[in-house]
């Protein structure tokens, strides 16, 4: 069986390419996660993708995310603020990465804090786009055990 992995996008991450390159990099999330299904796919897993602008349809999302082996995230502004997201990712009992493009940590103040990251296994954060293959990668691993 292929383990199926679902990567959730929130919101302006559509925009990636035109906002903020010198933040986010000048990759499209297109392209992104197209390269994240090639990295998948050699390591024998499926990817699923996911992204809205729309918190609701983000929780909607995360809590029928039963037929997942794992979730990577990345929230985007409601890391820092959505306790509803949190708790929906409380509520699923599979391996849950956070990701983030930039270091958050060396950006705005409000930024440092994370409401998601409690209710994930693990946090990634200034890899850019390989934040997304080295969480593929994790998640590979941690199936396989």
């Amino acid at each position: 069986m292929t383990a199926r992995i679902l990567i959730i996008n929130g919101p302006n991450l559509n925009l990636l390419g035109k906002r903020e390159p010198e933040i986010y990099g000048s990759d499209t999330l297109k392209s992104i996660i197209t390269d994240c299904k090639q990295h998948a796919l050699s390591l024998n897993l499926d990817i699923e993708h996911f992204q809205s602008n729309d918190e609701g349809e983000l929780i909607t999302k995360i809590q029928n995310a039963h037929t997942f082996q794992a979730i990577i995230i990345n929230p985007a502004a409601y890391t820092h603020y959505s306790v509803a997201i949190r708790d929906a990712l409380a509520s699923l009992n599979i391996p849950k990465v956070e990701v983030h493009l930039s270091n958050v940590h060396k950006r705005e103040a409000f930024r440092h804090q994370s409401m998601t990251a409690g209710a994930c296994d693990a946090q990634l954060c200034g890899f850019g786009k390989k934040g997304y293959f080295l969480a593929i990668t994790y998640l590979y691993e941690l199936l396989s055990e």
